[in-house]
């Protein structure tokens, strides 16, 4: 059985300087290579690194990460196979545990690390017979079986599969061998020796462990509890441990009955009574809350508590849920535990909970232990509150972290001595480089059209809506929407309506006026023409039918100004959410007009910066261009360019039958910096785009279609950068991932012989990969290179002393701190006909990041990737709010479907009319 990662791949058809592949470099077992020339025979998964950077101010830098070392001795790979397989990770942790402690002491002395799962590791050889391969029978302790019976016995067979020199891993670090399969194994087996103490002192998931020092209740049943990510990987020329700060959602311990008060925000228990008038729909969002998660009884005979599992609620309460006994027949729950338990109900019309063997026990005598993670999404109306939890300073994080090293105690483990790892205290410090910004183009009428974006520490990006009011545009000295700076080309409101769905005692007739001046005002500020200065105005009820108003509103303004508008202004009350996604769909989706949306409170009475910035969305959505950036390598007419981004979103936690949704944009002018958008669905959790070769087909179609309508130019494109966003960076603890989850030789059959030579053209293709979630974190040395918010200032960029061995990869952050510790993104240059040196990479990406429509300031990560990820996240706007498919985070199991055709038949595809404009913003 070869070890658990993913298979090898053959070497890419493209050559030239940075040809990729895996080959033959990789040394294997004890195998010794000394030849001086191996690091020129190292294949890798992605681009070769040539060099680095010199461009920008150089800068002292902290990152949350730790040198360690490692064992010189083999590393012992074992497959471990517990019958049944479908136990949870705990059960399984807890069986080996009793293996190693009682069962077989005389093998597992001293006790070996285990994933959970199907992988242990040694760092000797384990006594398991002639065959490398032992079976033993393991119960668990009585405690935790059903009162009276004997404790099940469960089969574990423990197998080797494979043993490895982890001098492979001292010679892939220093450039010298190839990424293959015992690299992987032998990261893995170092990643599950620093897991295997604290995750058997605390809770856990895949990475990390969380304590209860400093947690905080929450509503709905939640408390927060803070964790401890840690990582080991390898680098340039060393191993390190990336450690981070984490958080878990935890249950609230203590009576059943009190978490699912508390989930509903109530404190009478009868409101849990079906009888009493509990709705079913509700009672089925409570269960899809509770399911899975560990309860503890104790009305058995032996009066011992016994652990079960909730799979689901009763449609009764115990007094009405009935079931029939052999001996005395049919019998009702709360009788059958006043009679044959002898605990009368205090609650009897309460709900019940099914457990894992079909039994049904009442609320009142469960009891929920504490330290369970909550592996479902966060509500909505949560989120902020989880938020302020995670957010922490750069300072504060990092001091939190050096407290999570001395928690953690490397030196103590019986399972990280036995690997030879010895952590060094001290974070590591490098010299990263702070690019300077782009240079930006405005319109006409602009005082200067070229102006410098200046990156100021006082100032952060705009992302959300809800910070607009607090994001500024630092042109010199300049503030963008007075008369000053121009887009660079202002779109066209013809005719306009405004539909109001707040009640109209709130906003009034003389508001709704002012309303609609101020935006007229803040829209010729921007040197946008607005041609109708009274646009019809009407006040709707948000629960009715979405689609028939919007069209009311169009056939009004068709009676009163002879045309149907192009635009359409949505007034949202507070908790408007569900008219959000039924203007989406029935306005830019179904009816193919333009809408903008915005909060009541919001546009009350607000001021010539909150109009501008409303501006940024309105002027793109009506085909115009707010700023390009001027940076002739990547703008050249001579050299045509076509950018891609392509991303993926999955359903969120704990939900059955979704779909996935994929998106790919593509800009379509010589700036690049109007962009178009499709979007598909396939498979939940796929990481794989199915449909990429059509959507980069339809990608191209537009590109051209648009420079030779537009601009006039039929010219053949002849760069093609892609990015593929990606939520978990090509982490180098396993094998190396292309996007779409395929090999770069796939994605070159895709894309190249795909796509392309469908229109005869053969652009020079650069494929990226950004790293959006992992756990790299940077703070400055020196203060006072900080910015206002204590992180480092927008363009560091680490290229030299972390990341990759031997892989062109580097890591930017290019936008200003406001609140926390701010993430870089993680760049993987996985393909690259275009040749491209360190600097000229980390430029383009930077400057892609200041071209983000709806943004005052650089943002993350680059503006196409930052598009389809939202694309993706408006997926749901496809589907009609009144269909039968549900896609609301809050719908139940028994809600979804599981047929993924249902899903695709009843997205409904984009109108037409909004195709080639950037309607997503």
């Amino acid at each position: 059985m070869p070890p658990r990662s993913a298979p090898g791949r053959g070497t890419g058809p493209r050559g030239g300087p940075r040809g990729r592949g895996r080959g033959g470099g990789a040394a294997r077992e004890s195998t010794r290579v000394d030849s001086p020339s191996i690091a020129a025979s190292v294949s890798t998964v992605g681009v070769k690194r040539s060099g680095t950077g010199t461009a920008g101010r150089k800068i002292a830098v902290r990152v949350n990460a730790f040198e360690t070392t490692v064992q010189e001795g083999f590393i012992y790979h074992y497959d471990v196979d517990i019958i049944p397989s479908t136990l949870p990770v705990r059960m399984n942790m807890l069986l080996i545990k009793q293996l190693q402690a009682e069962v077989a002491r005389n093998v597992f002395t001293p006790p070996v690390p285990y994933d959970g799962r199907k992988n242990m590791y040694a760092s000797r050889e384990l006594p398991l017979g002639p065959n490398g391969s032992s079976q033993f029978d393991v119960s668990v302790f009585a405690s935790a079986s059903a009162g009276g019976r004997p404790p099940k016995v469960y089969q574990i067979k423990v197998t080797k599969v494979a043993v490895i020199n982890p001098e492979i891993l001292q010679r892939f670090i220093q450039g010298e061998q190839s990424q293959d399969n015992n690299v992987s194994t032998a990261l893995m087996a170092l990643n599950v020796a620093i897991r295997m103490a604290p995750n058997q002192k605390y809770p856990f998931n895949t990475r990390s462990f969380f304590t209860e020092d400093g947690k905080r209740p929450l509503r709905g049943g939640i408390e927060l509890w803070r964790g401890y990510f840690q990582s080991i990987r390898p680098s340039m020329g060393k191993m390190i441990i990336n450690l981070d700060i984490s958080t878990g959602l935890m249950y609230k311990p203590g009576p059943l009955i009190g978490l699912c008060l508390d989930f509903f925000g109530k404190n009478d228990p009868n409101i849990l009574s079906p009888k009493r008038g509990l709705p079913d729909r509700e009672r089925l969002r409570l269960q899809r809350f509770i399911s899975n998660i560990r309860i503890t009884t104790s009305h058995g005979p032996s009066g011992r508590a016994q652990t079960r599992v909730v799979r689901k609620l009763s449609s009764a309460g115990a007094s009405g849920q009935k079931f029939t006994m052999r001996e005395s027949g049919e019998i009702s729950v709360a009788d059958y535990f006043r009679v044959h338990a002898r605990k009368t109900l205090k609650f009897p019309d309460l709900l019940c909970v099914e457990v894992g063997s079909g039994a049904l026990l009442p609320l009142e005598l469960c009891d929920v232990p504490p330290g369970q993670i909550m592996r479902k999404q966060v509500p909505p109306h949560l989120t902020k509150d989880v938020v302020e939890f995670s957010t922490m300073k750069p300072i504060d994080r990092f001091e939190s972290i050096k407290k999570g090293l001395q928690v953690l105690s490397y030196g103590q483990s019986e399972y990280v001595r036995q690997f030879g790892m010895n952590v060094n205290d001290k974070m590591i410090e490098l010299t990263a480089r702070v690019l300077d910004p782009p240079t930006l183009k405005y319109g006409q009428g602009s005082k200067r059209a070229t102006v410098v974006w200046i990156i100021s520490s006082l100032y952060g990006l705009c992302i959300d809506s809800s910070l607009l009011e607090t994001c500024q545009w630092i042109m010199e000295h300049y503030n963008f929407g007075r008369a000053d700076k121009k887009f660079f080309r202002p779109s066209v409101i013809k005719k306009w309506v405004i539909v109001v769905y707040e009640g109209q005692r709130r906003f009034t007739q003389d508001v709704a006026q002012q309303m609609a001046t101020s935006f007229v005002a803040g829209a010729r500020a921007v040197g946008m023409t607005v041609q109708d200065d009274q646009p019809v105005i009407t006040w709707e009820n948000g629960q009715g039918r979405i689609g028939d108003q919007l069209k009311k509103a169009g056939q009004t303004c068709v009676q009163q100004k002879g045309e149907g508008p192009n635009l359409i202004v949505v007034i949202l009350p507070d908790g408007g959410d569900d008219i959000y996604t039924a203007v989406k769909h029935f306005g830019d989706v179904t009816m193919g007009v333009a809408t903008q949306c915005l909060l009541a409170k919001k546009c009350y009475r607000a001021n010539a910066q909150y109009w501008a910035n409303v501006m940024l969305k309105v002027n793109v959505k009506l085909d115009g261009i707010n700023s390009v950036p001027d940076l002739p390598s990547l703008t050249d007419p001579a050299h045509p360019t076509i950018i891609m981004g392509a991303d993926v979103i999955h359903p969120a936690p704990g939900t059955e039958g979704r779909p996935s949704f994929t998106a790919l944009v593509a800009s379509v002018d010589t700036t690049v910096s109007k962009y178009v958008a499709m979007s598909r669905v396939q498979t939940g959790r796929q990481e794989m785009i199915d449909d990429l070769e059509d959507m980069c087909k339809e990608g191209l179609t537009k590109w051209q279609a648009y420079r030779a309508a537009v601009e006039k130019n039929t010219q053949k494109p002849a760069r093609l950068f892609f990015y593929r966003g990606i939520a978990n960076s090509r982490c180098q603890m396993c094998a190396n991932v292309a996007p779409d989850g395929v090999s770069e030789g796939q994605f070159q059959q895709v894309l190249d012989l795909g796509a392309c030579a469908a229109f005869k053209i053969a652009p020079k293709i650069t494929l990226v990969v950004v790293g959006k979630r992992h756990h790299i974190r940077m703070c400055p040395v020196n203060p006072g290179d900080a910015d206002r918010s204590g992180n480092c200032p927008a363009g560091t960029t680490i290229d030299a002393g972390l990341g990759h061995p031997t892989e062109f990869d580097y890591y930017q952050q290019s936008h200003g701190g406001l609140l926390g510790t701010s993430r870089p993104a993680h760049y993987s240059v996985i393909y690259d006909e275009n040749n491209l040196s360190a600097d000229a990479m980390q430029a383009m990406s930077f400057a892609l990041t200041h071209v983000y429509a709806r943004a005052t300031r650089s943002v993350s990560i680059p503006a196409p990737v930052y598009y389809a990820d939202i694309v993706c996240s408006r997926a749901k706007n496809h589907y009609n709010p009144a269909g039968n498919l549900h896609l609301s985070d809050s719908a139940t199991h028994t809600e979804a479907t599981s047929d993924l055709q249902a899903f695709k038949q009843a997205f409904v595809p984009l109108n037409p009319k909004q195709s080639g404009l950037m309607y997503f913003m």
